[in-house]
């Protein structure tokens, strides 16, 4: 039996809702049926206060493709030492709508707008982050300096 899911404005406003109720403040909706598939795909919801901590893969598959269906991202990519290389705007019908980031590259996202929802899709299986991904130079989510240094990055996009 085919299993198809329409994605449309009822779905990206339900995943939205979920994200806007969540203490993280966002929510991800999952194509893929199991975390080992092959392929994750997956609708991310995200609100303007949401802080994703700078990371990066070291998987060779694990390549990142995010493109963004409703709302605005910021991007933002960084160098080893946690410089800020490039910054873009991604924005649901704009000029730029999004980003192919290639494993090992620190990079993060956040919503410019409230009731941003962008599609990911990665090779599978999922795992979940490991040490040396996250940017030893930035906050963990959570810690105690991370609001003021999420506050740093949304200067950026000012």
């Amino acid at each position: 039996m085919a299993r198809h899911i329409w994605i449309d404005n009822k779905l990206l406003e339900h995943v939205s809702g979920l994200a806007a109720a969540s203490p993280r403040r966002r929510k991800n909706f999952n194509f893929h049926l199991s975390e080992d598939e092959a392929s994750n795909r997956l609708l991310n919801a995200i609100e303007p206060d949401s802080y994703i901590p700078p990371h990066r893969h070291l998987d060779p598959t694990k390549d990142e493709t995010l493109i963004v269906v409703r709302g605005q991202l910021g991007a933002v990519i960084f160098d080893e030492e946690g410089k800020v290389a490039d910054t873009a705007v991604l924005d649901a019908g704009g000029e730029r709508v999004g980003i192919n980031v290639i494993h090992g590259t620190y990079h993060t996202v956040l919503a410019l707008a409230p009731g941003t929802v962008f599609f990911e899709s990665k090779a599978g299986p999922f795992r979940p982050l490991g040490t040396p991904e996250f940017a030893l130079w930035a906050p963990r989510e959570g810690a105690e300096d991370a609001q003021a240094y999420f506050a740093t990055l949304r200067k950026l996009f000012d």
